[in-house]
C-alpha cells in the first residue's frame, strides 16, 4: 500500500500480512534499533500506533504497530478476545522473524499488552503502560451521550476536524475537559500550553485523525466494549518482565485507579503518575518531556539487563 501522513512528519506505509493466527495489517519503520512494539487505543489503528511511539522513533527505536483485529484492514476473526489478540501478536514477530520487542499500550490497547507479557515473557524486553485499561471500563461520564454519538459518526467525526481547526480554544477546552478531571482553573491553563506548543497541539490534530473515519475503526471499537463486558481478570501475577505504568491521576477516560491496580499487582513494576494530567498527558501536559525522559531512562535500564 502507499504511504500516508499521519502528521505532517510521521507517515506509515500499511501493510498486510498472513499469520498462523489470522491476517494482519502493520506498519514497521526502518532503522536498526530495538523493536517497540505498539498496542493502540480504542477507535485506533497502525496509524495511532505509529503516533503515540514516535517519542521512541525519534531516539532510533524501531516501532512496528499493527491494528487490532476490526481495525482498519485487521479483520476481527483474527482475534475478538484479548488472549487472541495478544497471540495474533506474537503470530506477527514470528511471521516477521522478531525474537524479542518492547510492547507499550495506551488506553483499550492495555488488556492485549498485559496478557502478551504475561504470556510471551521470553519475547518482552519491557513493557509500558500508559493510560491503560486494567481492569472494567465503561465510557467516561464526562462526556454526554450526544458527545458520544458525534465522535462515533462520520458527520460528527468531520464537524470536529472542522471546529478544532477553526474554533481551536473552544475545541480544546471541550475535548480535554472530555478526558480529565481537571477544574476549570486549571483546565483554562492546559489548553493554553497544548495551543501554544506547536507539537503536542499536531500530536491532538493527530490523535484525532487517527480515529477518522469511525466506519474503518467501528468494528474493532464494538468489539472492545463487548470484551470489557466478559473479560476476566488480568494475568498480573504473572507478569515477571520489567514494566513502567504510566498514569495521570486526573485521568477522566480510563481512571487513575487502572494504574494503581496494575502497579499494585505486578511484582517489582515501576510507575510514573502524571499529578493533574489527563488521559494524554504524556504527550500533552507540562510534564510530558520529564515522564517520556523517565520511560526512556526505564527502557535503557531493561535493555541492559
Amino acid at each position: 500500500m502507499a504511504k500516508q501522513q499521519v502528521i505532517p512528519g510521521i507517515t506509515i506505509e500499511p501493510h498486510l500480512i498472513q499469520t498462523a493466527k489470522g491476517e494482519v495489517e502493520y506498519d514497521f519503520t526502518e532503522g536498526e534499533g530495538p523493536v517497540v512494539l505498539a498496542i493502540h487505543a480504542g477507535m485506533g489503528g497502525i496509524d495511532q500506533g505509529r503516533l503515540i511511539n514516535d517519542w521512541l522513533a525519534q531516539k532510533g527505536y524501531r516501532v512496528l504497530s499493527s491494528s487490532r483485529p476490526g481495525y482498519l484492514d485487521t479483520p476481527l476473526a483474527s482475534g475478538e478476545t484479548f488472549e487472541e489478540q495478544a497471540d495474533l501478536l506474537a503470530a506477527l514477530l514470528d511471521a516477521l522473524n522478531i525474537d524479542k520487542v518492547i510492547v507499550t499500550s495506551l488506553s483499550a490497547g492495555g488488556p492485549a499488552a498485559y496478557i502478551f507479557a504475561a504470556k510471551y515473557p521470553e519475547r518482552v524486553i519491557a513493557l509500558i503502560a500508559i493510560s491503560s485499561v486494567s481492569g472494567d471500563y465503561v465510557m467516561p461520564e464526562t462526556v454526554s451521550a450526544v458527545g458520544e454519538a458525534i465522535v462515533m459518526s462520520a458527520p460528527g467525526q468531520k464537524a470536529m476536524r472542522f471546529f478544532m481547526n477553526k474554533f481551536s480554544r473552544a475545541f480544546l477546552s471541550t475535548a480535554l475537559a472530555g478526558i480529565s478531571y481537571l477544574p476549570k482553573d486549571k483546565l483554562k491553563p492546559y489548553v493554553d500550553h497544548v495551543l501554544h506548543t506547536p507539537e503536542k497541539f499536531a500530536f491532538m490534530q493527530g490523535i484525532m485523525d487517527t480515529m477518522y473515519p469511525y466506519s474503518s475503526r467501528k468494528t474493532g471499537n464494538e468489539n472492545d466494549m463487548k470484551q470489557f463486558r466478559i473479560m476476566r481478570p488480568l494475568p498480573f501475577e504473572k507478569i515477571t518482565v520489567p514494566a513502567l505504568i504510566i498514569h495521570a491521576t486526573l485521568d477522566a477516560d480510563v481512571k487513575f485507579y487502572d494504574g494503581v491496580r496494575a502497579y499494585e499487582n505486578i511484582k517489582h513494576a515501576d510507575h510514573y503518575w502524571l499529578e493533574g494530567g489527563d488521559h494524554l498527558a504524556f504527550w500533552l501536559s507540562p510534564q510530558a518531556a520529564k515522564a517520556q525522559a523517565y520511560a526512556l531512562d526505564f527502557l535503557k535500564k531493561a535493555e541492559s539487563r
